[in-house]
Protein backbone atom coordinates (compact mmCIF):
# COMPACT_ATOMS: atom_id res chain seq x y z
CA UNK A 1 0.00 0.00 0.00
CA UNK A 2 1.31 3.49 -0.84
CA UNK A 3 2.30 5.78 2.00
CA UNK A 4 -0.65 7.84 3.16
CA UNK A 5 0.91 11.27 2.45
CA UNK A 6 1.85 10.24 -1.09
CA UNK A 7 -1.62 8.86 -1.72
CA UNK A 8 -3.70 11.61 -0.12
CA UNK A 9 -1.74 14.88 -0.10
CA UNK A 10 -3.67 16.21 -3.11
CA UNK A 11 -7.11 15.30 -1.78
CA UNK A 12 -9.36 18.25 -0.93
CA UNK A 13 -11.87 15.96 0.82
CA UNK A 14 -10.81 15.82 4.47
CA UNK A 15 -13.51 13.29 5.35
CA UNK A 16 -12.26 10.92 2.65
CA UNK A 17 -8.72 11.20 4.01
CA UNK A 18 -9.94 10.47 7.55
CA UNK A 19 -11.86 7.38 6.46
CA UNK A 20 -8.84 6.08 4.57
CA UNK A 21 -6.42 6.63 7.47
CA UNK A 22 -8.67 5.19 10.18
CA UNK A 23 -9.63 2.16 8.08
CA UNK A 24 -5.96 1.43 7.55
CA UNK A 25 -5.11 1.37 11.24
CA UNK A 26 -6.35 -2.17 11.70
CA UNK A 27 -7.36 -1.72 15.33
CA UNK A 28 -8.55 0.97 17.64
CA UNK A 29 -6.90 4.08 18.89
CA UNK A 30 -8.82 5.75 21.67
CA UNK A 31 -8.38 9.43 22.29
CA UNK A 32 -10.63 9.26 25.34
CA UNK A 33 -9.93 7.10 28.37
CA UNK A 34 -12.24 4.62 30.08
CA UNK A 35 -11.88 4.94 33.84
CA UNK A 36 -12.29 2.11 36.40
CA UNK A 37 -15.51 1.99 38.36
CA UNK A 38 -16.89 4.93 36.43
CA UNK A 39 -17.22 2.77 33.31
CA UNK A 40 -20.10 0.31 33.06
CA UNK A 41 -21.26 -1.94 30.23
CA UNK A 42 -24.01 -0.28 28.21
CA UNK A 43 -24.75 -2.20 24.99
CA UNK A 44 -23.38 -4.11 22.02
CA UNK A 45 -22.92 -2.64 18.56
CA UNK A 46 -21.55 -3.96 15.28
CA UNK A 47 -17.77 -3.85 14.87
CA UNK A 48 -16.46 -0.93 12.76
CA UNK A 49 -12.97 -0.50 11.31
CA UNK A 50 -10.77 1.12 13.95
CA UNK A 51 -12.44 -0.50 16.97
CA UNK A 52 -10.09 -2.15 19.45
CA UNK A 53 -9.98 -5.93 19.15
CA UNK A 54 -9.93 -6.26 22.94
CA UNK A 55 -13.49 -4.89 23.02
CA UNK A 56 -14.83 -7.60 20.67
CA UNK A 57 -17.10 -10.06 22.50
CA UNK A 58 -15.70 -13.39 21.31
CA UNK A 59 -18.44 -15.47 22.94
CA UNK A 60 -21.08 -13.50 21.07
CA UNK A 61 -19.09 -14.00 17.86
CA UNK A 62 -19.30 -17.77 18.36
CA UNK A 63 -23.09 -17.57 18.71
CA UNK A 64 -23.93 -14.91 16.14
CA UNK A 65 -21.09 -15.40 13.64
CA UNK A 66 -20.64 -11.61 13.56
CA UNK A 67 -18.26 -9.23 15.30
CA UNK A 68 -19.76 -7.08 18.06
CA UNK A 69 -18.02 -4.72 20.45
CA UNK A 70 -19.01 -3.82 23.99
CA UNK A 71 -20.01 -0.18 24.43
CA UNK A 72 -19.44 1.43 27.82
CA UNK A 73 -20.69 4.50 29.61
CA UNK A 74 -17.75 6.90 29.71
CA UNK A 75 -16.88 9.67 32.09
CA UNK A 76 -18.67 12.68 30.57
CA UNK A 77 -16.26 15.09 32.27
CA UNK A 78 -13.30 14.03 30.11
CA UNK A 79 -13.19 16.04 26.88
CA UNK A 80 -10.67 15.94 24.03
CA UNK A 81 -9.05 19.21 22.96
CA UNK A 82 -7.24 19.63 19.65
CA UNK A 83 -4.56 22.33 19.36
CA UNK A 84 -3.25 23.24 15.90
CA UNK A 85 -0.14 25.35 15.43
CA UNK A 86 -1.06 27.19 12.23
CA UNK A 87 1.82 29.65 12.38
CA UNK A 88 3.68 30.51 9.17
CA UNK A 89 6.46 27.94 9.64
CA UNK A 90 3.89 25.14 9.40
CA UNK A 91 3.55 25.92 5.68
CA UNK A 92 6.98 24.29 5.16
CA UNK A 93 6.55 21.75 2.33
CA UNK A 94 8.05 18.33 1.84
CA UNK A 95 10.84 18.35 -0.71
CA UNK A 96 9.95 14.81 -1.76
CA UNK A 97 6.13 14.68 -1.82
CA UNK A 98 4.32 17.29 -3.89
CA UNK A 99 1.40 18.97 -2.13
CA UNK A 100 2.48 17.83 1.34
CA UNK A 101 3.30 20.30 4.13
CA UNK A 102 3.58 20.31 7.92
CA UNK A 103 0.23 22.10 8.04
CA UNK A 104 -1.51 19.46 5.92
CA UNK A 105 -0.11 16.70 8.10
CA UNK A 106 -0.93 18.37 11.44
CA UNK A 107 -4.43 19.36 10.34
CA UNK A 108 -5.19 15.88 9.05
CA UNK A 109 -3.83 14.16 12.17
CA UNK A 110 -6.05 16.32 14.40
CA UNK A 111 -9.04 15.70 12.12
CA UNK A 112 -8.52 11.96 12.65
CA UNK A 113 -8.43 12.45 16.43
CA UNK A 114 -11.69 14.42 16.21
CA UNK A 115 -13.32 11.62 14.20
CA UNK A 116 -12.23 9.04 16.77
CA UNK A 117 -13.57 11.17 19.64
CA UNK A 118 -16.88 11.61 17.82
CA UNK A 119 -17.22 7.89 17.20
CA UNK A 120 -16.57 7.19 20.88
CA UNK A 121 -19.22 9.69 21.98
CA UNK A 122 -16.66 12.01 23.60
CA UNK A 123 -16.87 15.80 23.64
CA UNK A 124 -14.14 17.53 21.64
CA UNK A 125 -13.10 21.10 20.87
CA UNK A 126 -10.48 22.96 18.87
CA UNK A 127 -7.93 25.76 19.32
CA UNK A 128 -6.41 27.17 16.11
CA UNK A 129 -3.27 29.24 16.74
CA UNK A 130 -2.47 31.53 13.81
CA UNK A 131 -1.42 35.11 13.17
CA UNK A 132 -0.95 35.77 16.89
CA UNK A 133 -4.59 34.90 17.59
CA UNK A 134 -6.61 31.95 18.88
CA UNK A 135 -9.74 30.70 17.08
CA UNK A 136 -11.71 28.74 19.66
CA UNK A 137 -14.35 26.08 18.91
CA UNK A 138 -16.09 24.97 22.15
CA UNK A 139 -16.27 21.28 22.96
CA UNK A 140 -19.40 19.38 22.01
CA UNK A 141 -20.45 15.96 20.70
CA UNK A 142 -21.99 14.41 17.64
CA UNK A 143 -21.66 14.31 13.84
CA UNK A 144 -22.74 17.94 13.34
CA UNK A 145 -20.06 19.15 15.71
CA UNK A 146 -17.50 17.03 13.87
CA UNK A 147 -18.48 18.84 10.68
CA UNK A 148 -17.93 22.22 12.42
CA UNK A 149 -14.48 21.18 13.61
CA UNK A 150 -13.49 19.74 10.22
CA UNK A 151 -14.65 22.94 8.49
CA UNK A 152 -12.52 25.04 10.87
CA UNK A 153 -9.50 22.83 10.22
CA UNK A 154 -10.13 22.92 6.45
CA UNK A 155 -10.14 26.72 6.28
CA UNK A 156 -7.12 27.21 8.57
CA UNK A 157 -4.17 28.84 6.79
CA UNK A 158 -0.64 29.05 8.21
CA UNK A 159 0.18 32.69 8.96
CA UNK A 160 2.18 34.84 11.35
CA UNK A 161 3.43 33.65 14.70
CA UNK A 162 1.96 31.93 17.74
CA UNK A 163 -0.23 33.92 20.17
CA UNK A 164 1.58 35.52 23.10
CA UNK A 165 1.34 34.00 26.57
CA UNK A 166 -1.47 36.29 27.76
CA UNK A 167 -3.64 35.63 24.69
CA UNK A 168 -3.14 31.90 24.95
CA UNK A 169 -3.74 31.81 28.71
CA UNK A 170 -7.11 33.52 28.22
CA UNK A 171 -8.14 30.67 25.89
CA UNK A 172 -7.45 27.89 28.40
CA UNK A 173 -10.66 28.31 30.40
CA UNK A 174 -11.58 24.72 29.47
CA UNK A 175 -8.82 23.63 31.87
CA UNK A 176 -11.27 23.63 34.78
CA UNK A 177 -12.51 20.20 33.67
CA UNK A 178 -10.26 17.19 33.21
CA UNK A 179 -9.29 16.83 29.55
CA UNK A 180 -7.04 15.17 27.02
CA UNK A 181 -5.06 17.66 24.94
CA UNK A 182 -3.53 16.79 21.56
CA UNK A 183 -1.24 19.52 20.21
CA UNK A 184 0.32 19.39 16.73
CA UNK A 185 3.21 21.76 16.04
CA UNK A 186 6.68 21.90 14.50
CA UNK A 187 8.15 23.02 17.88
CA UNK A 188 10.56 25.36 16.12
CA UNK A 189 9.50 28.20 18.41
CA UNK A 190 10.67 26.77 21.75
CA UNK A 191 10.52 27.77 24.54
CA UNK A 192 7.23 29.28 23.48
CA UNK A 193 3.87 30.36 24.89
CA UNK A 194 2.41 27.15 23.44
CA UNK A 195 4.99 25.00 25.20
CA UNK A 196 4.40 26.86 28.46
CA UNK A 197 0.64 26.40 28.12
CA UNK A 198 0.96 22.66 27.51
CA UNK A 199 3.25 22.27 30.52
CA UNK A 200 0.83 24.29 32.66
CA UNK A 201 -2.05 22.03 31.60
CA UNK A 202 0.01 18.94 32.43
CA UNK A 203 0.72 20.31 35.91
CA UNK A 204 -3.04 20.69 36.30
CA UNK A 205 -3.23 16.92 35.69
CA UNK A 206 -4.61 17.02 32.17
CA UNK A 207 -3.39 14.29 29.81
CA UNK A 208 -1.30 16.28 27.31
CA UNK A 209 0.22 14.76 24.13
CA UNK A 210 2.43 16.72 21.74
CA UNK A 211 3.17 15.88 18.11
CA UNK A 212 6.34 17.57 16.76
CA UNK A 213 6.59 17.53 12.97
CA UNK A 214 9.59 18.01 10.71
CA UNK A 215 10.24 17.42 7.06
CA UNK A 216 12.61 14.72 5.87
CA UNK A 217 14.89 17.44 4.49
CA UNK A 218 15.06 19.13 7.90
CA UNK A 219 15.88 15.92 9.76
CA UNK A 220 18.59 14.86 7.30
CA UNK A 221 19.83 18.38 6.49
CA UNK A 222 19.24 17.35 2.90
CA UNK A 223 18.89 20.86 1.50
CA UNK A 224 20.62 21.79 -1.72
CA UNK A 225 23.61 24.08 -1.40
CA UNK A 226 22.72 27.61 -2.40
CA UNK A 227 19.04 27.16 -1.57
CA UNK A 228 17.67 30.47 -0.28
CA UNK A 229 15.35 30.57 2.72
CA UNK A 230 13.54 33.35 4.58
CA UNK A 231 12.16 32.75 8.08
CA UNK A 232 8.39 33.28 7.62
CA UNK A 233 7.89 34.26 11.28
CA UNK A 234 10.78 36.70 11.79
CA UNK A 235 12.14 39.81 10.13
CA UNK A 236 15.43 39.37 8.35
CA UNK A 237 17.05 38.76 5.02
CA UNK A 238 17.54 35.64 2.97
CA UNK A 239 19.63 32.80 4.37
CA UNK A 240 21.55 30.61 1.96
CA UNK A 241 22.51 27.03 2.78
CA UNK A 242 26.18 26.33 2.14
CA UNK A 243 27.57 22.83 1.83
CA UNK A 244 30.10 23.42 4.61
CA UNK A 245 27.39 24.70 6.96
CA UNK A 246 25.22 21.60 6.73
CA UNK A 247 26.75 19.83 9.73
CA UNK A 248 26.46 22.97 11.84
CA UNK A 249 22.82 23.22 10.86
CA UNK A 250 22.23 19.56 11.74
CA UNK A 251 23.94 20.00 15.13
CA UNK A 252 21.96 23.14 15.95
CA UNK A 253 18.66 21.48 15.05
CA UNK A 254 19.46 18.38 17.10
CA UNK A 255 20.40 20.58 20.06
CA UNK A 256 17.10 22.44 19.74
CA UNK A 257 15.00 19.28 19.67
CA UNK A 258 17.09 17.81 22.47
CA UNK A 259 15.91 20.75 24.58
CA UNK A 260 12.30 20.11 23.52
CA UNK A 261 12.59 16.44 24.49
CA UNK A 262 14.18 17.32 27.80
CA UNK A 263 11.44 19.77 28.73
CA UNK A 264 8.69 17.32 27.76
CA UNK A 265 10.36 14.52 29.72
CA UNK A 266 10.85 16.76 32.77
CA UNK A 267 7.18 17.76 32.82
CA UNK A 268 5.76 14.35 31.83
CA UNK A 269 4.37 15.45 28.48
CA UNK A 270 4.56 12.50 26.03
CA UNK A 271 6.25 13.67 22.84
CA UNK A 272 5.82 12.04 19.44
CA UNK A 273 8.30 13.19 16.80
CA UNK A 274 7.58 12.45 13.16
CA UNK A 275 8.54 13.29 9.61
CA UNK A 276 5.63 14.39 7.49
CA UNK A 277 6.65 11.85 4.85
CA UNK A 278 5.83 8.98 7.27
CA UNK A 279 2.48 7.14 6.89
CA UNK A 280 -0.07 9.04 8.93
CA UNK A 281 -1.67 5.91 10.42
CA UNK A 282 1.69 4.82 11.78
CA UNK A 283 2.28 8.20 13.42
CA UNK A 284 -1.25 8.34 14.85
CA UNK A 285 -0.77 4.95 16.46
CA UNK A 286 2.43 6.17 18.14
CA UNK A 287 0.98 9.53 19.19
CA UNK A 288 -2.25 8.27 20.68
CA UNK A 289 -1.20 4.99 22.24
CA UNK A 290 2.46 5.17 23.29
CA UNK A 291 3.64 7.43 26.13
CA UNK A 292 6.99 7.93 24.40
CA UNK A 293 7.27 7.59 20.64
CA UNK A 294 10.40 6.68 18.72
CA UNK A 295 12.34 9.59 17.28
CA UNK A 296 12.31 10.07 13.49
Amino acid sequence: MLETPVLLAHSADLELVIRHVLAGLGHGIHAGRERGAGVEFSEYRAYAPGDEWRRVDWKLLARADRYYVREAERDSHVATWLVLDASASMAEPSRRVDGLSKHWYARTALACVAAIAQRQGDAFGLLLLSGGRVEFTPASRGPRHLQRVLAALQRATPAGGLPDAETLRASLHFARSQSMVFAATDALDWPSPLGEALIRLRHMRHDVRMLALRTEAEVEANIAAGHAYRDPEADGGLHSFAREGREAYRAALESHFGAVRGACRQHDVPLCEARIEQPLGEVLRAWLRNPEARRP
